[in-house]
Formats: C-alpha cells, sequence, structure tokens
C-alpha cells in the first residue's frame, strides 16, 4: 500500500534502563538509562537523522528513561527545542507485585508458567497491577486523541515508549491479536516507522521506496 511518508510516526523504545541491565521488572518504576542506554539512544537519534527524518511533534510517557531518550534522540537531531508532550497515559504497564523483581526471583516466587503468561499474555493481570488489554485500555485513546490527530493533520510525530504500551499499539496499528502479540518484543531504542495510508484514514507500516518492500526501519 502506498504511504505518505510527509506525515509519519515514529514509535521508539527507550534505551536500556538499569533495570533493563538488572533483568528487573520495571513497570511504573523509574530508573535510569545505563550508558549503554544513552549510547543507544543517541544511535537512534542518528538513524533517524541518516533517514532523513525530522519531526513536528514529540510524545512521551512521564517515566525518566523514556523522557531522556526522548532528549538524546531530538539532540541528535538538532531539534533540542522542539517542545515535548510527556503524558501518563503513555507510561509502561504497571507490573504491581512484580515490579523490582527479577524474572529468576519472580518465577521462584510464582512459577514458570505463572510469570510467561502475566509478562506475554493479553489479559492476564499480575497482583497489583495491569494486563495488556488494560494498558491499550489507556494508550489508544491518548493515540486517538492527541497523536493520529497531528499525523493526519500533516504533522510528523515521535512518539518514545515502552515495551509493552508501545505493544499495545502496535495491535491496532499492524492489526496483531491477542495470540501472536505474545511473540511480539520491541528491542530497547528499536525504531518503527509508520506512514499515513494513502486514503488518510489510517497509519501503515512505512516501506522503503528503493528495498523491494523491505521495512522503513534500521539496517
Amino acid at each position: 500500500m502506498t504511504t505518505d511518508l510527509s506525515r509519519i510516526l515514529v514509535l521508539v523504545r527507550h534505551g536500556q534502563s538499569e533495570d533493563n541491565a538488572q533483568d528487573l521488572f520495571s513497570g511504573l518504576r523509574d530508573p535510569a538509562l545505563t550508558a549503554r542506554g544513552v549510547d543507544e539512544a543517541r544511535a537512534a537519534g542518528r538513524e533517524l537523522k541518516r533517514l532523513g527524518l525530522s519531526f513536528t511533534h514529540a510524545f512521551t510517557s512521564a517515566l525518566t528513561r523514556a523522557r531522556r531518550t526522548m532528549a538524546l534522540v531530538l539532540s541528535e537531531l538538532g531539534q533540542s527545542d522542539l517542545p515535548v508532550e510527556a503524558d501518563p497515559a503513555l507510561n509502561e504497564r504497571d507490573y504491581g507485585e512484580l515490579a523490582g523483581l527479577n524474572k529468576t526471583q519472580a518465577r521462584e516466587r510464582f512459577g514458570v508458567e505463572q510469570v510467561r503468561v502475566w509478562r506475554k499474555s493479553f489479559h492476564a493481570v499480575p497482583p497489583g497491577g495491569e494486563s495488556l488489554a488494560m494498558t491499550a485500555d489507556r494508550v489508544w485513546p491518548f493515540y486517538e486523541r492527541r497523536i493520529a490527530p497531528a499525523v493526519r493533520n500533516g504533522g510528523r510525530a515521535l512518539l518514545v515508549g515502552h515495551g509493552n504500551a508501545l505493544r499495545s499499539m502496535l495491535m491496532r496499528l499492524d492489526g496483531i491479536d491477542p495470540e501472536t502479540i505474545e511473540d511480539v518484543n520491541i528491542g530497547t531504542a528499536q525504531i518503527l516507522v509508520y506512514g499515513l495510508s494513502a486514503d488518510g484514514e489510517r497509519l501503515v507500516k512505512a516501506r522503503r521506496p528503493d528495498a523491494a518492500g523491505e521495512d522503513l526501519r534500521p539496517a
């Protein structure tokens, strides 16, 4: 499908955080980026610049790791003065009692299969936390209210977010069903590019014009 790359949405997961480095469930915890995470964020900004992308709108969560990644990306793009809208609706999924545990500790306490279900399934709710479905219930309305109109009105939007919050968006953007989303992972500082469809109705994964249908994303 033909896409309009003058009207785009770019999704970027934050760089590696201190919790990522220790294999901890993070959720609404607010760790800083590691040195590696800073390098990843800067590299993402350089890649976006190499692709010739610039932005009119920027959105991120209220959490430090995403806001810091956004600042580093915009610095590499020469757009540090671009206003950034930070909103808790885009925060990472709340992991409840799992937050702060590493994966091994969680499996020992709750069981391997139960932890797998809590991590990957769409509907399962960890104790005191959110399911991926509940995360989608706050992320998607924000997208519809703030991000989609910006793109449809001629904007180029950058969203720096979190693994599960972005996964919940991909379900709608890419038409991924609840069973398939269990196998979808987004790496730290991974870039995904969407352009407005020719009919102007929806965002679809952008393609390199010179790469036989290859997704427009870093090599």
